[in-house]
């Protein structure tokens, strides 16, 4: 069975444009493409035989079928050759059962969809290995491209400064200056991308590359282009297939952009048209109080009592956030999103600095080493607890966008109470005298108080 895939636009116009071609907008009205599948014939293979083939490449070593986007090669870029496959392994990441969290927050089927642990520590890997290869595929069709080009708050211009790497293709990042962490910086310059610091915000770098890829020979690789949604709807499989394809009830994402949201609810809508599954999850898209066009747009049609559409969001100048990857007011994906939270009667909530600074340290203490990102979404999480809107019995997943190793200058700064409020799980070193008895006795104090 042959199987093929487009751009088209969102909004239904005519026209179908190859993946391989360079375009980014619908030539008619200017809105956001996205990739459709030929779904008739991948409704060729029966869903039971897409899942035992889907669990027989997982974590194998045929080329690429064992990453976790490559696994589901024919639902992601079917035209592809595998010679052209981009991939570092990414994916299959762990789903974490968070039972001491859940419980402390009134939660007794609580998972975490552990991103971070991919190549570069991050989500954004699974698009930008659709995205390279479909460049480097391009290419090798003769496509004039030259680089590839990013705005960033960090994140993405990792992953796109690995694969263009792995794939020999010059890549060319634009950081908003001072506001990514060391981590994140050292990154692209490490991978070889030609790394510019901007005097501006996200926004701002957005400007600049949408201006700089209007040269066909500099390509896009920004959320806006929907070969990185299709590599991270993968997360949405991926979670079903780890839960031996069930559905779960609730599943709550950072928001900034606002691509992965559009990238789950892709995932969620494709299993269900092609049979593996039979009900979509309710998507939470949890934002930072600081960069919140959504949750306010959200918020205004909540408001009026009707549902959510683009009329509702204006765009604004973002913040300062510690969540600073979604510090983000003019998000590219936003009409995507609108579709998924109205489909898939979604909800869209916020969290303040301390709240979200606050749930990522509460869940350290159970274990995880979370981002200050992944803070927003537990933050929203407890107040949808605390608000009865999520059941104690209902099975929900959080998605970890990326490692907290990226972001210790966060955690070491909450720990010494240095973020301008009050840090409640702060956990200072504690100092000792040397000598052996003083020491000991000093600790079972310590630890008198602690049990105590």
């Amino acid at each position: 069975m042959r199987y093929t895939a487009w751009f088209q636009c969102i909004r239904g116009c005519p026209g179908r444009h190859a993946l391989t071609e360079v375009i980014y907008r619908c030539p008619v009205c200017e809105g956001l493409l996205e990739v459709e599948h030929d779904h008739e014939a991948l409704r060729g293979r029966a869903p039971a035989a897409w899942m035992r083939l889907f669990d027989e490449r997982h974590g194998r070593t045929l080329w690429p079928y064992g990453s976790g986007v490559w696994s589901k090669l024919e639902w992601v870029l079917p035209e592809v050759t595998p010679d052209n496959v981009v991939s570092l392994f990414e994916g299959n990441s762990n789903l974490l059962w968070a039972e001491r969290f859940g419980k402390q927050i009134g939660l007794d089927d609580l998972w975490i969809k552990q991103c971070g642990i991919s190549h570069t520590g991050s989500f954004k890997d699974l698009g930008m290995t659709v995205l390279v290869s479909a460049v480097k595929q391009a290419i090798a069709l003769g496509r004039p491209i030259r680089a590839l080009a990013c705005a960033s708050t960090g994140d993405t211009s990792a992953a796109l400064a690995a694969y263009g790497a792995a794939a020999g293709i010059p890549v060319i990042v634009l950081l908003p200056r001072g506001k990514i962490s060391a981590a994140q910086l050292v990154q692209p310059i490490a991978n070889g991308a030609l790394v510019c610091s901007l005097d501006t915000d996200f926004d701002g770098c957005m400007r600049v590359v949408q201006r700089l890829t209007q040269d066909p020979q500099i390509y896009l690789a920004n959320s806006m282009n929907s070969l990185r949604v299709e590599g991270q709807k993968t997360v949405a499989i991926e979670m079903v297939q780890q839960f031996d394809w069930a559905v779960p009830d609730w599943v709550l994402v950072p928001g900034g952009n606002l691509g992965n949201v559009s990238a789950l609810h892709r995932g969620f809508v494709q299993m269900q048209a092609l049979g593996l599954t039979q009900k979509l999850p309710r998507l939470v898209c949890c934002q930072a109080a600081h960069a919140n066009p959504l949750y306010e747009a959200y918020a205004r049609a909540r408001a009026a009592g009707r549902a959510l559409t683009e009329g509702d969001y204006v765009a604004q100048v973002a913040r300062p956030t510690l969540a600073s990857a979604i510090q983000i007011g003019a998000p590219v994906s936003l009409p995507k999103a609108v579709r998924a939270i109205v489909e898939c009667e979604g909800i869209v909530e916020q969290a303040s600095e301390a709240e979200l600074a606050d749930a990522a340290a509460m869940a350290d203490r159970t274990g995880m080493f979370n981002c200050p990102h992944t803070g927003v979404a537990l933050a929203c999480l407890i107040k949808l607890v605390r608000a009865g809107t999520i059941d104690r019995a209902a099975r929900v997943v959080v998605v970890s966008t990326a490692h907290g190793l990226k972001f210790t200058e966060f955690k070491a700064r909450y720990h010494e109470d240095a973020l301008g409020f009050p840090a409640r799980y702060a956990n200072r070193p504690t100092l000792l005298p040397a000598a052996p008895e003083l020491a000991v006795a000093a600790l079972h104090r310590l630890l008198d108080a602690v049990q105590g």
